[in-house]
């Protein structure tokens, strides 16, 4: 499903994100847990990076006249809302580091950022499964793309 040429790496975080968004929207908690797991096992941090600019790229598309406060807010409240009967150890606060992060909104030397990578990326998967449900869209658009983002910056950042 995923391109041959992109490495091992963002493959398995493209195949996981996506079988733990798909299982998040149905819901199904134990497929859930399972492709999240898999996820602890990558690097936490390209991981953080792809989920980031997918869910910058949805609040974008979904908000096409610029994001407000209130936009931010009403994607919060829905998201815990559709994930709480569900998610027994849904944690808003993470749910709201995904999203300040994502926008660039949060100092990454700041003492309330959550220092558990796994957590966050977990909940990230929550926020996902909510905003691609609310776009009526399949994960894989957006993976493909994020990851190509992803992959520029890094070769921009190389010497």
């Amino acid at each position: 499903m995923w391109p041959a040429e992109w490495p091992r790496a963002a493959r398995d975080i493209a195949s996981a994100t996506d079988e733990a968004v798909t299982a998040a929207r149905v819901p199904d908690r134990e497929a859930f847990e399972e492709a999240a797991e898999k996820l602890r096992r990558l690097d936490l941090e390209q991981v953080r990076a792809v989920h980031s600019a997918m869910v910058r790229e949805l609040l974008e598309d979904l908000h096409p006249d610029g994001l407000t406060g209130e936009s931010v807010q009403a994607v919060l409240e829905r998201c815990a809302r559709g994930t709480t009967a569900w998610v027994s150890d849904l944690q808003v606060p993470l749910l709201v580091a995904v999203l300040t992060g994502a926008l660039g909104l949060t100092d990454p030397d700041e003492e309330n950022i959550p220092r558990d990578r796994f957590a966050v990326a977990r909940h990230a998967l929550l926020v996902l499964a909510d905003l691609l449900s609310a776009a009526k869209a399949p994960a894989a658009g957006y993976l493909r793309r994020a990851i190509g983002e992803v992959a520029r910056a890094e070769t921009v950042e190389m010497p």
